[in-house]
């Protein structure tokens, strides 16, 4: 039976008495396991790689809908299924082909977080790893996912994490590598409730939000243009959420006066844009631009302030995403250059964004791969790519300019260590409250300060972080 009802067809005889050919694996199932594939083999991002496989194949809405529930859900919930399997496996799951490992998390999600009946589930992941893997290893995955089937999800977590410790336990639970759930603690403060909440906001699907582009469009025009039960976002003047439908859909979104954006993430851009300023205010620079969200909201502030945005990105593909979301935007320039070196004299920018690479700890839920990508061996390299980052921004910017330091993660390191340790070793910042340029709704929810903290679990937007610092 499929997710409809019908079962995967039996390979029967045909009246001349030949055997006839195996059933094709549904069409669903085959491009979420293109997807994972990709994902694994050649560390490619979910999200694009779903747009590419499911236009190659042609996928029905209705089926594009429940393969990117399975490649999502699978990505979210790997940890847990993996323990699961691992316990019904008679090898280490690192022994395994690949191939047949992203069948069995594809079956064992259905079976335990779908609810998929289990000769649908089982049936169907068989006739997957026959066309993926060849006749070969149909029977391991057979028996593999029937013993998966026998219990329901509680029974198998309370089996597999019968010998742990309560550290080892959440992060099996929640899907979340150890490390990952000890440094989200320590940026919590220790606060186990928080993190409980956290790690269960993080397998949550999020919200598609919109930015509407001010000078290209309001918000009430494009709420009215969104489908019904679209709302205003919480905190941002901008913010669109959606409750369904494709944002591609929409005219102001094709043509570029309003984008894909978190509110999260809209905030990080006010955050620099309205903080008050002494003196002119003419010249923005994004450090680190892409893939452009904060970039195309930033140039269309900066040209309501008759001020010119300058985009930098090092690399050419993501230099090139920066483009294409700043098109029709007005005094924007997009340099393909590495922000600690770039083409520009010093104490040239008003304002300064440095939207730091990182290891991406606050957007688990819309990104849900990175959890199981980075190591604490990242956030070394990450955390000296960072202080050099904002140290050229400070250089950067004029005496009396601002500089906003964001991350997309909470953690300490790549967070206070890194604002402290600039501001410990230079005699020309000052650091200065960085709720100054939040819309008022933000204000009280962003913490007491200076620096503002974003959680998904309590504010509903990507985890976020920034400093905002001054140049004496």
């Amino acid at each position: 039976m499929t997710r409809d009802g019908r079962g995967p067809r039996k390979v029967g005889k045909r009246q001349d008495g030949r055997q006839a050919r195996p059933a094709a694996a549904d069409p669903a199932r085959r491009a979420a396991y293109d997807v994972l594939h990709e994902v694994g083999s050649s560390d490619a991002y979910a999200n694009l790689t779903m747009r590419l496989v499911f236009a190659d194949r042609r996928l029905t809405t209705r089926d594009a809908g429940f393969a990117t529930e399975l490649v999502m859900g699978v990505l979210r919930h790997r940890g847990t299924l993996d323990a699961v399997l691992a316990a019904a496996v008679d090898r280490p799951l690192a022994k395994l082909d690949p191939r047949v490992l992203d069948v069995l998390r594809l079956g064992a999600y259905q079976l335990l977080f779908l609810g998929t009946a289990p000769h649908a589930a089982v049936g169907s992941s068989v006739d997957l790893a026959g066309e993926v893997c060849g006749p070969g290893p149909k029977g391991l995955v057979n028996a593999v996912l029937r013993t998966v089937a026998r219990r329901d999800l509680a029974d198998h977590l309370a089996q597999v994490t019968m010998d742990l410790t309560p550290a080892e336990a959440m992060a099996v639970r929640t899907s979340h590598p150890a490390w990952i759930v000890s440094s989200l603690r320590d940026a919590l403060g220790g606060d186990d409730e928080a993190l409980a909440a956290l790690l269960a906001r993080n397998n949550d699907v999020p919200t598609v939000t919109l930015a509407a582009r001010p000078g290209r469009i309001n918000r009430d025009d494009l709420l009215a243009l969104a489908p019904d039960g679209a709302e205003s976002g919480a905190w941002s003047p901008y913010a669109v959420r959606l409750r369904h439908g494709r944002p591609g859909d929409l005219a102001p979104v094709r043509d570029h006066r309003a984008g894909v954006q978190d509110e999260g993430s809209q905030l990080m851009a006010l955050l620099l844009a309205d903080a008050p300023l002494t003196g002119v205010d003419r010249t923005w620079l994004d450090l680190c631009a892409g893939p452009g969200g904060k970039a195309a909201l930033l140039a269309s502030l900066a040209h309501e302030r008759d001020a010119a945005l300058l985009a930098v990105e090092p690399r050419a593909a993501r230099a090139r995403l920066v483009a294409q979301a700043l098109a029709g935007a007005r005094a924007t320039a997009v340099v393909q250059a590495d922000g600690r070196a770039g083409p520009w004299q010093p104490d040239t920018f008003d304002r300064v964004l440095v939207d730091a690479p990182c290891t991406g700890l606050g957007v688990l839920r819309r990104r849900p791969e990175a959890r199981w990508r980075r190591t604490p061996a990242d956030v070394a390299a990450l955390t000296t790519l960072q202080r050099a980052l904002l140290h050229a921004a400070t250089d950067a910017v004029r005496p009396g300019g601002l500089v906003a330091y964001v991350t997309c993660s909470p953690h300490i390191a790549e967070t206070d260590l890194v604002v402290d340790d600039v501001l410990a070793s230079r005699s020309d910042l000052v650091e200065v409250d960085a709720r100054a340029g939040l819309p008022t709704a933000a204000t009280a929810a962003a913490g007491g300060g200076p620096r503002v903290r974003l959680w998904p679990h309590l504010h509903d937007t990507d985890g976020m972080f920034a400093a905002l610092l001054r140049k004496r």
